[in-house]
Order: C-alpha cells, then sequence, then structure tokens
C-alpha cells in the first residue's frame, strides 16, 4: 500500500516549483510537499526536527547555499543524514552526478525538456519512495 509522503522540494525555480505541483495534480497523488526557494530556508525547515520530511526532492543551482553545499550540510547531521535525497535537475554534469553519490544521495533524476517524460519520472520517483519502507526517526 502508498503512503502519502511529506515531500521537500528545494528548487529556486518558481516555474519549476509550479510544474512539479501540477505533476502531482494531474497524477492525482495525495503527497503533501513543502517548498523550500534555496537551501538556507530548506535548513531553517529542517530545525524542527519533531516534523521531517520523507524525501527531499532537491535542485542543484541555487543561490545562497546550491545543492551541493545543502547536501554537505544535511549529511553531515546525524538526524537529518538519513532523509533520503533525490537530485531532481538540469545539470547532467558527471563531476556533479559523482559528488552527488559520493556525499550520500538516494537518486539523480534529470529533468527531462518534455512536459510528459517529466510527469512519468515524477510519478516513478514518487511511487517508488511511497512504498518503500522508510525508517521513521
Amino acid at each position: 500500500m502508498s503512503k502519502v509522503l511529506n515531500v521537500l522540494v528545494i528548487e529556486d525555480d518558481v516555474i519549476e516549483v509550479m510544474k512539479l505541483n501540477r505533476a502531482i495534480s494531474s497524477l492525482q497523488l495525495k503527497h503533501n510537499i513543502i517548498e523550500a526557494n534555496n537551501g538556507e530556508e530548506a535548513l531553517n525547515i529542517l530545525q524542527n526536527k519533531g516534523e521531517l520530511p520523507d524525501i527531499i526532492l532537491l535542485d542543484l543551482n541555487m543561490p545562497k547555499l546550491n545543492g551541493i553545499e545543502f547536501l554537505t550540510i544535511l549529511k553531515n547531521d546525524d538526524v537529518l543524514r538519513y532523509i533520503p535525497t533525490i537530485i531532481l535537475t538540469t545539470s547532467s554534469n558527471q563531476r556533479d552526478l559523482l559528488e552527488c553519490y559520493k556525499i550520500g544521495i538516494a537518486g539523480y533524476v534529470i529533468k527531462p525538456l518534455k512536459y510528459e517524460e517529466y510527469v512519468s519520472k515524477i510519478e516513478r520517483v514518487l511511487g517508488y519512495w511511497s512504498i518503500n519502507e522508510l525508517k521513521q526517526i
């Protein structure tokens, strides 16, 4: 049985956030989406360790604190390090990909240009994590 996920989306592009919300709505998914415009805002949200998200969807290219910097801070925290973090980005840079896996991501998804392909990828990512046996911290 699929569970409703609390998903923290860290994305500075308003259009991308709207696209994600539209995809989730069109798929009729009931997941709770928490939005952060950058890594600093996300860290503020995560300070309340009693209400942590089930997964994080993280963009790499952001102002203030980029995705890799955020990920490094996240994975150095004794509680937050266990939140599965999926990179959702336009970057196909091999160094970014390897660095993210080295730090400890759960997945790396490149955003396709076609909306239908984007919706399909979002459906598969969220579908997997909604049936995965997530450890509640």
